[in-house]
Parts: structure tokens; sequence; C-alpha cells
């Protein structure tokens, strides 16, 4: 009797053990749900993203002026006899100036 009692205990500390300690924890299963957690998130982002692009890949298969404004802002398409003007800010030209200016001065200390 005493060694089945013996048995029992060793038994039931080894469940225990596996219960929380080691693959198939209960730690383990909670940072499984937070990763499929994050997963159905990300998911979710590039559902809405493929969403987007298939809207506008029926725009551009359906709207010609869908078409033009695409070619305008990703290919910089000028119409004949329009006039492109550059606007170029300032406050971006001080600052690209002195960008360049400390690159040349980099590469002069070498």
């Amino acid at each position: 009797m005493r060694w089945l009692l013996i048995l029992l205990i060793i038994l039931f500390a080894g469940l225990q053990a596996r219960l929380w300690v080691g693959e198939g924890s209960l730690a383990h299963m909670a940072e499984l749900n937070r990763q499929l957690d994050l997963q159905k998130e990300k998911n979710q982002q590039l559902e809405k993203r493929n969403q987007l692009i298939a809207e506008e890949v029926a725009s551009l298969k359906s709207n010609l002026d869908s078409i033009e404004e695409k070619a305008r802002k990703d290919l910089g398409m000028i119409k004949q006899g329009e006039i492109f003007y550059l606007v170029i800010d300032k406050s971006d030209q001080v600052l690209n100036s002195a960008s360049n200016a400390s690159q040349q001065g980099a590469r002069d200390d070498r």
C-alpha cells in the first residue's frame, strides 16, 4: 500500500510539472495565444491594405481620370502645353546644403 502511495505521489508530481513547465504548459499556451492575437491583428491590417489596392485596381480599370492621376503622381507625367513648376522650401534647402557640407567635410577628412 505504501508503494502505491509513493507511486501516485510521483505520478502526480510529474503531471503537475508538465502542467506548469515546458511545452504544453499554461505559460506556453498563454504565449501562443498572444502570438495568435498579434498575427490576427497583422492579418487584418494586410486585408485592409489588400482591399485598398483592389479598389485602386478597379478604379484604374474603369476610370481614365484615375489613370492620369496615377501617372501624374507616381511617374511625374506632364501634358503637352503644361508648365512644370518645382517649388523648393528654403528650410529644406538650408538643411540639404548643411548636410552636403558636413558630408563633404567628412570626405575631406579621409
